[in-house]
């Protein structure tokens, strides 16, 4: 008997953090990732490894030009052949970006902010992100009726962001540092300053004051993304967001799911039905 998951939208995370950024959404027929911070090596063993069809895969998403974010964009398009979406200004510099340039011209395809794009029944809006990129989005995607919004690097929350976020059923979302970890570890002013900065990164507690203006009776999954190696922990992160969905009433494992995304390795399969 052919199991019935194959049948079921499926998301999963190849990577998530400064490391690589690389996340899916697909079913048998079609699939589309969101940036290509992992090769395209990685990801047809990954593809293989998780029963999935490289050859179904149908686009390519871009939030930004940070190189955690599109290091092997290039190479991917190249060998994929398949549109990779991005606003004008990230296209642009992608152009001169030593790991895009020279490779995007024949599948660039340019999104604007706030406008929905719909290709082979995927639809999907960008929304303006706060973040120290050339210029940052987070995504709203319609994926045959699953809902899902990615924010994955993000400085601070912007009622937009909140707008979208309480139509979704499944949120990716940073949760990046511990404030105490950042405060007193090994990074460099400059940089921790950049961190807190509104344009840097979300902190586990900040997300989790996100999550409580976010949170609706139509979200079932809560995933952390983008959590750092040196100034955060799962637990920590998993435990801001908890104990801040439980302020408004909210349980873990009851009402919604959550979990922290991990940073080098595949996360396991959502699966959503039909």
């Amino acid at each position: 008997m052919i199991p019935k998951q194959i049948y079921m939208t499926k998301f999963l995370s190849f990577s998530s953090g400064s490391s690589g950024n690389c996340y899916y959404i697909g079913n048998d027929d079609i699939s589309l990732l969101i940036d290509m911070g992992v090769s395209s090596r990685s990801l047809v063993k990954s593809f293989k490894s998780f029963d999935l069809n490289i050859n179904n895969l149908a686009m390519i998403l871009v939030t930004h030009d940070h190189m955690d974010h599109i290091k092997f964009l290039g190479p991917a398009a190249k060998k994929f052949s398949v549109p990779v979406y991005a606003t004008a200004k990230v296209h642009k510099a992608m152009t001169t970006h030593p790991c895009t340039k020279g490779y995007l011209e024949g599948c660039k395809r340019v999104v604007k902010i706030n406008t929905l794009v719909e290709n082979r029944g995927i639809k999907f809006v960008p929304f303006y992100v706060p973040h120290d990129a050339t210029e940052t989005v987070g995504y709203y995607i319609d994926f045959f009726s699953h809902r899902f919004v990615f924010i994955t690097d993000c400085g601070a929350i912007t009622p937009e962001a909140i707008n979208y976020c309480r139509q979704a059923e499944n949120i990716i979302i940073e949760s990046n540092y511990d404030s105490q970890m950042l405060k007193t570890g090994p990074y460099p002013a400059m940089l921790k300053k950049r961190i807190v900065s509104g344009y840097g990164h979300l902190s586990n507690l900040e997300c989790g004051e996100v999550l409580k203006k976010i949170y609706h009776k139509g979200l079932n999954n809560i995933f952390l993304c983008h959590l750092s190696g040196v100034n955060n922990m799962p637990d920590l992160a998993y435990e801001h967001s908890k104990k801040a969905l439980s302020e408004i009433g909210v349980k873990v494992g009851q009402n919604v799911n959550l979990s922290c995304l991990p940073r080098r390795t595949p996360s396991e399969i959502l699966y959503l039905d039909k």
